[in-house]
């Protein structure tokens, strides 16, 4: 049951990143008019740094106290995610016979999720 209540913990730590993500994308690019890109940054970085905070004290109840080191383990695997969703959305939306782009993005993120969770859980807060 430990393990479960932690696989939900994570989901909703990340459905929060997200919307922190989209958030402060649209805010920095519609009305504070950041290049698209640097906006996009910082929805990510954002969302990022969110996500290991809440993840390090609700869902796996960290105690290092090296929490840079922690963060920096969190940083890289959210990148590789990153890079893992983008492989995935490429591989199947344009090397598969155009699997529509939302249906490959929906395998990505649940590819990702698992990596995320499992990479977090055994590399970052163990």
């Amino acid at each position: 049951m430990d393990l479960l209540l932690r696989i939900i913990k994570f989901g909703l730590t990340g459905l929060l990143g997200m919307a922190i993500d989209f958030g402060a994308t649209w805010l920095f690019k519609e009305k504070v008019k950041v290049n698209k890109y640097i906006a996009n940054a910082i929805g990510f970085t954002l969302a990022v740094t969110n996500n290991y905070l809440i993840n390090r004290v609700w869902t796996f109840q960290s105690t290092n106290t090296h929490w840079g080191t922690e963060f920096s383990k969190f940083l890289i695997v959210s990148l590789i995610g990153l890079g893992l969703n983008t492989f995935i959305i490429y591989l199947f939306h344009q090397r598969k016979n155009g699997t529509n782009f939302y249906v490959a993005k929906c395998f990505a993120i649940l590819i990702v999720f698992v990596w995320n969770f499992l990479a977090n859980m055994l590399f970052t807060f163990r």
